[in-house]
């Protein structure tokens, strides 16, 4: 089951440091540029996976999550649902404690082989507006 309890989700936030962002824009105009910018502000190593483009807010963009050379804690999904098969089979490889589904990425199989694998999942869910709400943490995009 997908994690929805508040201190689980509060512990997720104030141990976690390395999230790699898949599908993350480098557009201002998309919201996943701004949570991307709101957590790395927020003290995390944030990691942009996106394939078309060099680099998102000075930080070196890589085309998949089997590039990154170092240990990631959290996958933060911004694709939609049913492109997240194929991440959750390269967060299991690279050995993430964590696959994060942003707000209306819902992918219950994907989500279930996650949690087989031994990582935990949060679905459906936004990092940025978790971290406010648990954290008090204010930000407006």
């Amino acid at each position: 089951m997908p994690i929805n309890n508040d201190n689980e989700l509060r512990e997720i936030l104030k141990t976690v440091r390395i999230v790699a962002s898949v599908g993350v824009s480098s557009n201002q105009e998309k919201q996943s540029y701004w949570i991307f910018y709101y957590l790395m502000e927020h003290g995390y190593q944030m990691i942009p996976v996106n394939p078309t483009t060099p680099d998102i807010l000075g930080r070196k963009c890589y085309p998949d999550l089997l590039s990154i050379p170092e240990k990631i804690d959290v996958v933060q999904v911004f694709r939609k649902p049913e492109d997240v098969p194929p991440v959750v089979e390269q967060a299991i490889q690279v050995g993430a404690k964590i696959v994060w589904m942003q707000e209306t990425v819902i992918h219950a199989q994907a989500a279930a082989k996650a949690e087989a694998a031994g990582l935990k999942v949060v679905m459906d869910r936004c990092m940025m507006k978790t971290h406010q709400r648990l954290l008090g943490e204010q930000f407006h995009i």
